[in-house]
């Protein structure tokens, strides 16, 4: 092997190491604890060491989002994107998710439920760091498939109506990873059934027009 091969490699696993350590540092204690400094002591590397590699913490905070986002939508947008039929996309969709919050529950915790901050920056960041914006694409795409079909009746757009999916399924694994006696049914089952019910709905006929 070349030495500027060999060399190579030392840093892009250096640069993984580091970004391990970071992770799970967030994980443990939140973004607010994240410095250079513990993320030096973490490796036993010097904090100068860190900077040839992240511009500052902030660059290493974005850049284990933008992973735990490309591990997200490798799980969900592969199996959503060969299924033709749109229900069928959305049952993949709801079980995916789900399957991929309690199966990685660290990575989970980091881009839904840590911080905001470096999350919603994503969305203008490369390719890989738009990797979460992928799977939300693929749910819109599934509710515009099933309009364009004529087979739905709301109003809301296709946009607000894969909105309220996700936040349905994100309650669904949020409450699993941090209260799951409050819940006695499997996340699998809860989410399908949630997924019916925000397709089918629950009433017969909407109510009549209060009287005036």
């Amino acid at each position: 092997m070349a030495i500027s091969d060999r060399k190579e490699r030392q840093k892009a696993q250096l640069r993984e190491l580091i970004l391990e350590a970071a992770r799970e540092i967030v994980v443990r204690e939140g973004f607010a604890a994240l410095s250079m400094r513990k993320i030096a002591d973490a490796i036993e590397y010097s904090p100068a060491t860190l900077y040839l590699h992240f511009e500052n913490r902030d660059a290493i905070a974005r850049a284990i989002c933008a992973a735990g986002y490309a591990d997200f939508a490798r799980e969900l947008v592969p199996a959503m994107e060969n299924e033709p039929d749109p229900i069928q996309r959305l049952q993949i969709m709801a079980r995916s998710y789900v399957d991929f919050g309690l199966t990685h529950p660290e990575t989970y915790r980091l881009i839904f439920m840590v911080s905001p901050e470096y999350a919603s920056a994503l969305s203008d960041g490369n390719d890989e760091e738009r990797a979460g914006e992928k799977a939300f694409f693929e749910l819109v795409g599934a509710f515009t498939q099933l309009r364009a079909a004529n087979r739905l009746r709301s109003e809301l757009t296709d946009a607000q109506l894969a909105e309220m999916l996700w936040a349905s399924l994100h309650g669904i694994v949020s409450l699993k990873l941090t209260c799951p006696l409050f819940v006695s049914q499997s996340a699998e089952v809860l989410a399908q059934h949630t997924l019916q019910t925000q397709l089918y709905g629950l009433l017969d006929a909407p109510p009549a027009p209060a009287a005036t």
